[in-house]
């Protein structure tokens, strides 16, 4: 075991501002308009305070790079495959258009942990987003790394198998297909560079993705405006989301959710029934 001791509560802090150009991108990426209120979705806040690494400071596989110097914010796990695993999320306050944003990032945890594909190491962060001085939404995060997949490793997630989706259990779901420019565009809004959510020949042979991955806060941010359609704007005062298998771009995705409003629960699923993502809410 490594000893990551130096790096639990370790801290970075960056500053933004909602501006109008910036909601108007992400309300057309989700083919949205704005709001009678003024107020913006929740999940808006995935697209704020994004690292800002120089182009010449990210590694092979599009991350900033991480090392062992007291300004590397996340500790320097040797192993090369990145995801984001999980999140709970509080919403406390609606983000508007011109507030000053302030987060806060805390390194919590961080673990080891033997998986069926061998070593993984989770870093838990927690997130604490500030609108005008006002906090507004609180997170914690949490990351796995993987080593890396050898040359002849089979492609993930399998081929789609001759099951389909069962709708027993949830009271609605919608279908999509994230393609290529949804995929960009999140990236855009997020700056973020993973060569898993663009580039085909790195996230087949190197990462041995069957294709382009759809990011995890992107599947996340439309179980969201599932929930939305059936609870209202804002309604939700917590969001717990996990990430069980990757979503692959032009892939039917299947958003379900039931409308038990004590225990609204919420899932994303690829067309043959293999489960994506689980997410509940509270209201």
């Amino acid at each position: 075991m490594t000893d990551w001791n130096a790096w639990i509560g370790r801290e970075e802090r960056r500053e933004d501002r909602i501006d109008w150009s910036l909601a108007m991108r992400w309300l057309a990426t989700f083919n949205r308009i704005p709001s009678g209120d003024g107020n913006l979705p929740q999940g808006f806040h995935w697209c704020l305070c994004t690292p800002d690494a120089p182009t010449n400071a990210l590694g092979e596989d599009g991350h900033p790079l991480r090392d062992e110097s007291p300004s590397s914010f996340l500790p320097p796990v040797p192993l090369p495959r990145r995801m984001w695993a999980s999140s709970r999320v509080e919403f406390l306050r609606p983000l508007q258009v011109d507030q000053r944003i302030t987060r806060l990032s805390r390194v919590h945890s961080v673990t080891e942990k033997k998986g069926g594909s061998g070593l993984l190491v989770f870093v838990d962060v927690d997130h604490e987003t500030s609108s005008d001085g006002q906090l507004a939404v609180r997170e914690r995060q949490s990351l796995v790394y993987r080593a890396g997949a050898p040359a002849d490793a089979p492609l993930v997630p399998p081929e789609p198998g001759q099951g389909r989706f069962d709708p027993t259990g949830w009271s609605a779901y919608r279908t999509l297909v994230p393609d290529e420019p949804l995929l960009f565009r999140y990236s855009a809004l997020t700056f973020n560079s993973h060569r898993i959510h663009y580039d085909m020949p790195y996230a087949r042979n190197i990462e041995r993705y069957r294709g382009l991955v759809v990011h995890g806060p992107l599947t996340a941010t439309l179980l969201l405006d599932v929930a939305r359609v059936e609870l209202g704007d804002n309604a939700i005062s917590e969001f717990t989301f996990r990430g069980l298998s990757p979503a692959i771009c032009g892939e039917e995705l299947i958003l379900a959710t039931n409308s038990d409003r004590e225990d609204f629960k919420l899932g994303a699923f690829a067309a043959d029934g293999r489960q994506i993502a689980s997410a509940s809410v509270k209201l």
